[in-house]
């Protein structure tokens, strides 16, 4: 079997400029935009760079909200990404800023004003506006990370200050738990016949990272921590969308009073029942955030184009372990900027060898060359006569009805049948078109094991022995299963 497949497959992400302009759409550093043009010489704030209490109301008027409890709060989360990011500076008094003091509500220290990062949002390029992004992810990430302070007077100690021992909170393990969560959902979004196209369930997600894979049925035990999980998934997305990262349809409060004996049984939920325990997927621009994040940490992430600048061999040995539609549009890219003759050439060397992954690199050759078009013909003939690749040659020529097209000798015919087979083995490809392919190529050649034992191919016994499993007629399932034998030991002779 092919090695060193990357652990996701490749992401299609959206052109950078789109991606910029959706950074910028997101209503969180929409808002921090705003209050970092707002700022000014009166803007006071405190020891941490947070706006005093006195000046929460007008920051909220400035960026249209009401001047109460809720409009204040998304005002000093938008003036916390501000100043993390750099569209606000804040100035502390001792490098000549004026010292307030408690004629404004509160113990401001400084005042701050636009930040260097802020002409960038109209005047840099779509990689500065996603690095500003990206920095402003942070900040909400640690957000949604942190505990729910529902009782802060029970966390206050003798002393005034807050007793963070008695929340019970791993901050380490929280980050790791969202981030967890978070590369699961990127996985689903990537996979094949994932969930791009949708969303995922909450109870889905949560389980993913609850429930160990090798668990039959969940324990309650399991069961609740699941649900567990699901509250604190809620909180979290519920901060996590304002940043452009996540859509995201809330758990129905109405379900944390309704009786547990009325709830009905998973399996007897309709698609509306599943979405009141909430709904969840990762926007292009969360795609290319949690890509971003995964790649910090060390985790293979591709994306669609990586290969567009690398050599054939490359293309070829990555392209095996990706999905059907991301490999096609992988090789696309790795054409478009290439000449057709040179870039056949190119596929065809790549694709010679005798290794484990040779067959399934040949495959792929075939399928982007379908691509390349007549263009490639002259390269292609090149290869009639070459003992690996002849066989492919004839196919790609007769499937675009090229004239003169050598017959092949027997050897080659039973060559590329094992070397067709063994590329779609190593493709972990449809069952039933696989035995379909077993079925199709010993119906047309009567004997077939008796002479494809004598193939000089590296896979002949491994191949052999598939087939023994695969054909669904006894007798001839038989006659591979000896063939193999045969393989084996002439091989070991």
């Amino acid at each position: 079997m092919p090695v060193d497949r990357p652990t996701l497959p490749p992401v299609r992400l959206r052109p950078d400029a789109e991606l910029a302009r959706a950074a910028l759409a997101a209503p969180l550093l929409a808002r921090a935009v705003r209050l970092a043009r707002w700022a000014g010489p009166q803007t006071r704030v405190g020891a941490g760079g947070e706006l005093v209490d006195a000046q929460l109301g007008d920051a909220a008027e400035a960026l249209g909200l009401p001047r109460d409890e809720e409009g204040e709060a998304y005002a000093s989360e938008a003036w916390r990404v501000a100043v993390d990011t750099g569209l606000v500076e804040v100035h502390d008094p001792a490098d000549g800023g004026d010292r307030a003091d408690g004629g404004d509500g509160g113990d401001a220290t400084g005042t701050a004003g636009p930040g260097e990062a802020l002409p960038l949002v109209t005047r840099g390029g779509p990689q500065d506006v996603l690095a500003l992004w990206l920095d402003g992810l942070e900040t909400v990430f640690a957000d949604a990370a942190a505990p729910v302070l529902d009782d802060v007077d029970a966390l206050v100690g003798a002393d005034g200050t807050l007793d963070f021992e008695a929340l019970d909170w791993d901050p380490e393990a929280e980050a790791a738990f969202l981030d967890g969560v978070l590369a699961n959902l990127y996985a689903l979004t990537v996979a094949e016949h994932g969930a791009a196209d949708g969303p995922v369930p909450l109870p889905a997600l949560a389980a993913s990272v609850i429930v160990p894979e090798d668990m039959g049925e969940p324990t309650d035990d399991v069961l609740e921590q699941v649900s567990e999980a699901m509250m604190r998934l809620d909180d979290q997305f519920r901060v996590l969308e304002p940043m452009g990262l996540v859509e995201y349809r809330p758990v129905d409060e109405d379900l944390m009073t309704e009786e547990g004996a009325d709830e009905p049984a998973p399996a007897d939920l309709d698609e509306e029942d599943v979405a009141r325990y909430g709904m969840v997927r990762l926007t292009p621009l969360g795609l290319y955030g949690v890509r971003s994040r995964l790649l910090e940490a060390g985790v293979a992430a591709p994306a669609v184009g990586d290969l567009a600048e690398r050599g054939a061999d490359e293309l070829l040995g990555a392209v095996g372990g990706f999905p059907q539609a991301a490999a096609r549009a992988e090789t696309e890219q790795w054409l478009a900027g290439r000449e057709p003759v040179e870039a056949a050439r190119d596929l065809l060397a790549a694709a010679r060898g005798a290794d484990a992954g040779s067959p399934l690199r040949r495959l792929h050759c075939q399928q982007a060359l379908a691509l390349v078009g007549a263009g490639a013909e002259p390269a292609v003939r090149e290869v009639l006569d070459d003992p690996q690749l002849g066989g492919l040659a004839r196919v790609w020529l007769a499937e675009r009805g090229a004239a003169d097209v050598p017959a092949p000798p027997e050897s080659m015919i039973y060559w590329l049948a094992i070397d067709t087979i063994a590329a779609q083995l190593d493709a972990d490809g449809d069952l039933d078109e696989l035995q379909d392919l077993v079925e199709g190529l010993t119906g047309r050649h009567s004997g077939f094991f008796d002479e494809a034992w004598r193939v000089e191919h590296p896979s002949t016994p491994e191949v052999l022995e598939a087939m023994g499993r695969l054909h669904r007629d006894r007798q001839l399932a038989k006659d591979a299963r000896k063939a193999a034998f045969k393989a084996r030991s002439r091989a070991g002779s």
